[in-house]
């Protein structure tokens, strides 16, 4: 198994576009490609997954811990050609200015994966060799392999750009140059591209994306720079599991109001003797029969949220269920959607969409972001993910905000980001735990076991 990380100087290079394309020539040439995605993002799995058709995992090192991040990059590229893993933001972005940790740098180091970097040329020429040339030499333990140029103006550009590796590096190869062409680019909105759920990518765009691959990179040269994952990739772990020995049946929301999901929480609800069965809050009648538990995840119901009030029979499930003790975890989107109420963006409280309810709040769009960045979080009593002392990490990432919650609601979560604590969040209802942010289980395994030993005890009850 061959293994490569797609990387750039900054956000907006088109890694993602980059990524896709050879992902998708990998394919049609029979090859199993196993897609990541580095640090906390859910749009840029989904379109791997679009291309691939298997699942694309998230890698962190800071939410998770190397040890995680080695044992499910091993686990997910089993069996496969190659790994290919999209980067996030610059190479050496990540949780700060002194470390490397969350950023792709560091990923790499645990992969043993190469990079290839992709530059943005346009506007540039032979500066982008001192460009490069940083990059190479910023950390030697990062296997910097080769370079691709995007945003190409001309051939004249091209050959002044290769002229100019060639110069100041020329062990450094030049896997190609992809010309500036808008009918690559992939629509976007606030929180980043849209979603693969919305857009499919049709066929024509995935046809001219091919062609550009295959015409302006050198894929015998690309190949051969992928390489296989060193030694450390081998680690694995002993997930705990959780006692008894029938599965519960978890509900998850999975359609295109509900999408942002970690696939490692899902696994590891499974190995912890859960059920996955997923369910669309947007057009099914009601829940699935026989739950013992729900998981909402995010995504963007602000986007259907005509479609969501209007589905009477699905939020009296989810209100029932609630109110019955069913365990429930909702995180940003899902939490949105157990509130009262959506109020759009600058709309008046009378165009409220009505939501399930279980949270005497209700939430505003807003026209800026409203949060954003990595999350820690100590449990300050007990739930259905953990007890207290518990702790955990993951993301926060949204435009809106909630009402004041009523200070008779439950606060469990110690919200830290670095040394700076942010407050109390994570607010609960009977069996219900509502929250903005987006928890990995890998920062903390033991938060399945207790959400499927929650849902086991709920099932003894009802039975």
């Amino acid at each position: 198994m061959k293994s490569l990380i797609i990387a750039a100087p900054q956000s907006g290079s088109g890694k993602t576009t980059v990524t896709i394309g050879i992902m998708e020539v990998l394919k049609l040439r029979g090859l199993r490609v196993a897609p990541f995605k580095v640090g906390p993002d859910f749009i840029d799995p989904g379109y791997h997954r679009l291309v691939t058709g298997r699942p694309s995992i998230n890698l962190d090192g800071w939410m998770c811990g190397p040890a995680f991040v080695r044992e499910t990059f091993s686990l997910h590229a089993e069996d496969t050609d190659i790994a290919v893993i999209e980067g996030v933001m610059g190479l050496f972005d990540g949780f700060g200015g002194r470390s490397e940790e969350g950023s792709t740098a560091q990923i790499a180091k645990l992969t043993g994966a190469p990079v290839v970097l992709v530059v943005n040329a346009r506007g540039q020429a032979r500066s982008v060799a001192a460009l490069v040339r940083g990059f190479a030499f910023f950390d030697p333990d990062v296997r910097l392999a080769g370079v691709i140029f995007n945003n190409v103006g001309s051939d004249s550009h091209a050959r002044i750009l290769r002229e100019a590796m060639e110069a100041a590096e020329p062990a450094l190869p030049v896997i190609g140059c992809i010309p500036a062409d808008d009918r690559l680019d992939i629509p976007s909105r606030h929180l980043g591209l849209v979603t693969a759920e919305e857009n499919r990518l049709p066929a024509h765009f995935l046809d001219h994306l091919v062609n550009v691959i295959k015409e302006s990179l050198d894929l015998g040269l690309l190949w051969s720079v992928a390489d296989s994952p060193g030694p450390a990739a081998g680690t694995s772990l002993n997930l705990p599991t959780a006692a008894g020995s029938e599965p519960v049946r978890i509900g998850v929301a999975r359609d295109e109001a509900f999408c942002f999901v970690y696939e490692d929480n899902l696994r590891m609800l499974a190995a912890a003797g859960a059920e996955i069965v997923p369910f669309s809050p947007l057009r099914d009648a009601g829940l699935p029969a026989d739950l013992q538990g729900l998981y909402l995840p995010g995504g963007y119901p602000e986007l259907f949220a005509g479609e969501l009030a209007a589905n009477l029979p699905m939020k009296e499930a989810i209100a029932l269920a609630a109110a019955d003790g069913m365990p429930v975890y909702a995180e940003c989107g899902g939490f949105m959607y157990l509130t009262e109420g959506l109020v759009p963006l600058q709309g008046p409280i009378e165009a409220t969409h009505r939501f399930v309810g279980v949270f005497p709040v209700t939430t505003r769009m807003l026209p800026r972001r409203k949060a954003l960045g990595y999350r820690e979080i100590e449990l300050a009593g007990e739930s259905v993910i953990g007890g207290p002392g518990m702790v955990a990490r993951g993301h926060e990432f949204h435009y809106s905000e909630i009402s004041e919650m009523p200070a008779g609601i439950e606060r469990l979560f110690r919200v830290r980001r670095g040394s700076v604590e942010l407050g109390m969040e994570g607010y609960r209802v009977r069996n219900c735990l509502g929250s903005y942010l987006h928890l990995h289980f890998g920062s903390c395994p033991e938060l399945a076991v207790h959400f499927v030993e929650h849902c086991r005890n709920y099932q003894r009850q009802e039975q």
